[in-house]
Protein backbone atom coordinates (compact mmCIF):
# COMPACT_ATOMS: atom_id res chain seq x y z
CA UNK A 1 0.00 0.00 0.00
CA UNK A 2 1.35 3.17 -0.56
CA UNK A 3 1.18 6.37 1.76
CA UNK A 4 -2.03 7.30 0.71
CA UNK A 5 -3.83 4.06 0.70
CA UNK A 6 -5.72 3.37 3.13
CA UNK A 7 -7.91 0.40 4.15
CA UNK A 8 -10.60 2.61 3.83
CA UNK A 9 -9.78 3.63 0.22
CA UNK A 10 -7.90 0.56 -1.01
CA UNK A 11 -10.08 -1.28 -2.79
CA UNK A 12 -8.71 -4.61 -5.26
CA UNK A 13 -5.45 -3.11 -5.16
CA UNK A 14 -6.64 0.21 -6.30
CA UNK A 15 -6.73 3.31 -4.35
CA UNK A 16 -9.68 6.22 -4.96
CA UNK A 17 -7.96 8.88 -7.36
CA UNK A 18 -6.48 11.61 -5.69
CA UNK A 19 -8.29 15.14 -5.05
CA UNK A 20 -7.27 17.65 -7.65
CA UNK A 21 -4.59 19.60 -5.44
CA UNK A 22 -2.74 16.54 -4.54
CA UNK A 23 0.55 17.38 -5.11
CA UNK A 24 0.18 21.26 -5.32
CA UNK A 25 1.76 22.51 -2.05
CA UNK A 26 4.90 20.31 -2.84
CA UNK A 27 5.02 22.07 -6.84
CA UNK A 28 4.20 25.98 -4.98
CA UNK A 29 6.85 25.42 -2.20
CA UNK A 30 9.61 23.88 -5.35
CA UNK A 31 8.66 26.75 -7.31
CA UNK A 32 8.92 29.16 -4.22
CA UNK A 33 12.00 27.50 -3.70
CA UNK A 34 13.57 27.72 -7.38
CA UNK A 35 12.08 30.96 -8.50
CA UNK A 36 11.70 33.13 -5.45
CA UNK A 37 8.81 35.58 -3.87
CA UNK A 38 8.86 37.13 -7.06
CA UNK A 39 7.30 33.48 -8.30
CA UNK A 40 4.60 33.87 -6.55
CA UNK A 41 1.43 36.50 -6.11
CA UNK A 42 -0.10 37.31 -2.95
CA UNK A 43 -2.55 34.60 -2.42
CA UNK A 44 0.19 31.75 -2.86
CA UNK A 45 2.45 33.17 -0.54
CA UNK A 46 -0.37 33.54 2.05
CA UNK A 47 -1.11 29.68 0.70
CA UNK A 48 2.69 29.36 1.87
CA UNK A 49 2.15 30.31 5.21
CA UNK A 50 -1.06 28.71 6.04
CA UNK A 51 -0.12 25.13 5.08
CA UNK A 52 1.21 24.77 8.57
CA UNK A 53 -1.84 26.31 10.15
CA UNK A 54 -3.92 23.86 7.98
CA UNK A 55 -1.85 21.21 7.32
CA UNK A 56 -4.60 18.86 5.22
CA UNK A 57 -6.82 20.66 3.45
CA UNK A 58 -7.12 22.43 0.35
CA UNK A 59 -5.88 26.23 1.34
CA UNK A 60 -6.37 28.57 -2.14
CA UNK A 61 -10.01 29.30 -1.53
CA UNK A 62 -9.08 30.39 1.85
CA UNK A 63 -6.17 32.57 1.36
CA UNK A 64 -7.56 33.74 -1.99
CA UNK A 65 -10.82 34.99 0.26
CA UNK A 66 -8.45 36.55 2.72
CA UNK A 67 -6.87 38.57 0.02
CA UNK A 68 -10.03 39.63 -1.47
CA UNK A 69 -11.61 40.91 1.72
CA UNK A 70 -8.29 42.62 3.18
CA UNK A 71 -6.55 43.82 -0.05
CA UNK A 72 -2.86 42.43 -0.30
CA UNK A 73 -0.99 39.81 1.62
CA UNK A 74 0.56 42.98 3.55
CA UNK A 75 -3.15 43.78 5.02
CA UNK A 76 -4.11 40.51 5.46
CA UNK A 77 -0.97 39.35 7.89
CA UNK A 78 -1.85 43.12 9.95
CA UNK A 79 -5.18 42.30 10.20
CA UNK A 80 -6.98 42.48 13.67
CA UNK A 81 -7.77 38.95 14.72
CA UNK A 82 -11.15 39.90 14.80
CA UNK A 83 -11.80 41.13 11.68
CA UNK A 84 -9.62 37.41 10.35
CA UNK A 85 -11.83 35.49 12.65
CA UNK A 86 -15.14 36.92 10.51
CA UNK A 87 -14.07 35.01 7.70
CA UNK A 88 -14.54 31.49 7.43
CA UNK A 89 -11.91 28.66 8.05
CA UNK A 90 -10.22 31.00 10.00
CA UNK A 91 -9.54 29.30 13.88
CA UNK A 92 -6.72 29.85 16.05
CA UNK A 93 -3.82 28.28 13.97
CA UNK A 94 -4.35 30.60 10.82
CA UNK A 95 -4.46 33.81 13.32
CA UNK A 96 -1.41 32.61 15.06
CA UNK A 97 0.81 31.60 11.62
CA UNK A 98 -0.89 35.09 10.58
CA UNK A 99 0.36 37.09 13.63
CA UNK A 100 3.85 35.51 13.56
CA UNK A 101 4.63 36.46 9.90
CA UNK A 102 3.31 40.49 10.99
CA UNK A 103 5.93 40.07 13.81
CA UNK A 104 8.65 38.76 12.04
CA UNK A 105 8.21 41.16 9.30
CA UNK A 106 8.12 44.27 11.96
CA UNK A 107 11.36 42.56 13.70
CA UNK A 108 12.91 42.92 10.49
CA UNK A 109 12.33 46.55 9.53
CA UNK A 110 13.15 47.42 12.54
CA UNK A 111 16.28 45.76 12.46
CA UNK A 112 17.64 46.88 8.95
CA UNK A 113 16.68 50.99 10.26
CA UNK A 114 19.06 49.72 13.04
CA UNK A 115 21.71 48.75 11.10
CA UNK A 116 22.20 51.16 8.32
CA UNK A 117 21.16 55.25 7.60
CA UNK A 118 17.92 54.20 5.93
CA UNK A 119 16.49 56.83 7.57
CA UNK A 120 17.79 59.74 5.24
CA UNK A 121 15.37 59.22 2.71
CA UNK A 122 11.64 59.86 2.64
CA UNK A 123 10.77 56.32 1.18
CA UNK A 124 12.56 54.58 3.64
CA UNK A 125 11.03 56.16 6.30
CA UNK A 126 7.45 55.76 4.71
CA UNK A 127 8.35 51.85 4.42
CA UNK A 128 9.42 51.52 7.77
CA UNK A 129 6.59 53.62 9.19
CA UNK A 130 3.66 51.87 6.93
CA UNK A 131 5.51 48.51 8.55
CA UNK A 132 5.31 49.57 12.25
CA UNK A 133 1.58 50.65 11.89
CA UNK A 134 -0.17 51.47 9.27
CA UNK A 135 -2.91 48.65 10.15
CA UNK A 136 -3.11 49.81 13.61
CA UNK A 137 -6.78 49.96 14.61
CA UNK A 138 -6.53 53.39 16.53
CA UNK A 139 -4.47 56.62 16.03
CA UNK A 140 -1.24 56.38 17.23
CA UNK A 141 1.88 59.59 18.13
CA UNK A 142 4.73 57.70 17.10
CA UNK A 143 8.31 59.10 17.63
CA UNK A 144 11.54 57.97 15.92
CA UNK A 145 14.40 59.39 17.33
CA UNK A 146 17.88 59.97 15.19
CA UNK A 147 21.11 60.53 15.95
CA UNK A 148 23.39 62.87 14.17
CA UNK A 149 23.95 60.28 11.27
CA UNK A 150 20.08 59.69 10.72
CA UNK A 151 20.59 56.42 12.43
CA UNK A 152 17.47 55.18 14.65
CA UNK A 153 18.02 55.48 18.23
CA UNK A 154 14.80 54.19 19.35
CA UNK A 155 11.12 54.03 17.50
CA UNK A 156 8.61 54.53 20.90
CA UNK A 157 4.69 55.13 20.46
CA UNK A 158 4.10 57.82 22.68
CA UNK A 159 0.49 57.71 23.01
CA UNK A 160 -2.38 55.81 21.41
CA UNK A 161 -6.14 57.60 21.28
CA UNK A 162 -9.26 56.62 19.78
CA UNK A 163 -10.30 56.06 16.23
CA UNK A 164 -9.80 59.38 15.18
CA UNK A 165 -7.86 61.77 17.94
CA UNK A 166 -4.61 61.01 19.87
CA UNK A 167 -2.91 63.81 22.13
CA UNK A 168 0.37 64.53 21.83
CA UNK A 169 2.38 65.89 24.87
CA UNK A 170 5.50 67.88 23.19
CA UNK A 171 6.98 68.56 26.86
CA UNK A 172 7.38 64.22 26.96
CA UNK A 173 8.88 64.10 23.35
CA UNK A 174 11.53 66.81 24.74
CA UNK A 175 12.03 65.05 27.92
CA UNK A 176 12.93 61.60 25.72
CA UNK A 177 14.89 62.80 23.18
CA UNK A 178 16.98 64.54 25.98
CA UNK A 179 17.61 61.07 27.58
CA UNK A 180 18.47 59.34 24.23
CA UNK A 181 20.61 62.01 23.19
CA UNK A 182 18.74 62.18 20.05
CA UNK A 183 19.66 64.98 17.64
CA UNK A 184 16.97 64.39 15.42
CA UNK A 185 13.05 63.53 15.61
CA UNK A 186 10.81 62.35 13.06
CA UNK A 187 7.02 62.55 14.75
CA UNK A 188 4.70 60.09 12.69
CA UNK A 189 0.59 59.96 12.99
CA UNK A 190 -1.46 57.68 11.41
CA UNK A 191 -5.08 57.77 10.54
CA UNK A 192 -6.86 54.09 10.89
CA UNK A 193 -8.91 52.91 7.77
CA UNK A 194 -12.20 54.01 8.02
CA UNK A 195 -14.65 50.87 9.08
CA UNK A 196 -11.89 49.24 11.17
Amino acid sequence: MTERETPANHQDGLAESAPHYHGHRERLRARFRKAGAEAVNDYELLELVLFRAIPQRDIKPLAKELIAKFGSFAEAVAAPETRLREVKGVGDAVVTELKIVHAAASRIARGEVRKRTVLSSWSSVLDYCRTAQAFAEKEQFRVLFLDKRNQLIADEVQQTGTVDHTPVYPREVVKRALELSATALILVHNHPTPGW
